[in-house]
């Protein structure tokens, strides 16, 4: 069996770290410390359209509140 195939084949579940970005893990695989279950699983295929569907931000969490504070504090730089 190829990798394509056991891809395939292997169900995978959508997680999430503290800085809301996703990821994908085989489902039979404990899930890394730093990250939780979105409640998302399937093949690759349907778990990388889910990702594509709901992290359409790509900034860390961190990033997009500095960002936030900085506008709060200078609303008149906002392009």
């Amino acid at each position: 069996m190829n990798n394509d195939e056991n891809e395939e084949t292997t169900t995978y579940r959508v997680v999430v770290n503290h800085e809301e970005q996703y990821s994908i893990w085989p489902a039979d695989k404990k899930i890394p410390l730093g990250w939780k279950d979105t409640g998302k699983a399937g093949t690759k295929t349907e778990c990388l359209g889910y990702v594509k569907e709901v992290w359409t931000d790509m900034r860390p969490l961190s990033v997009r509140r500095q960002m936030e504070r900085t506008e709060k504090q200078n609303p008149s730089s906002k392009n």
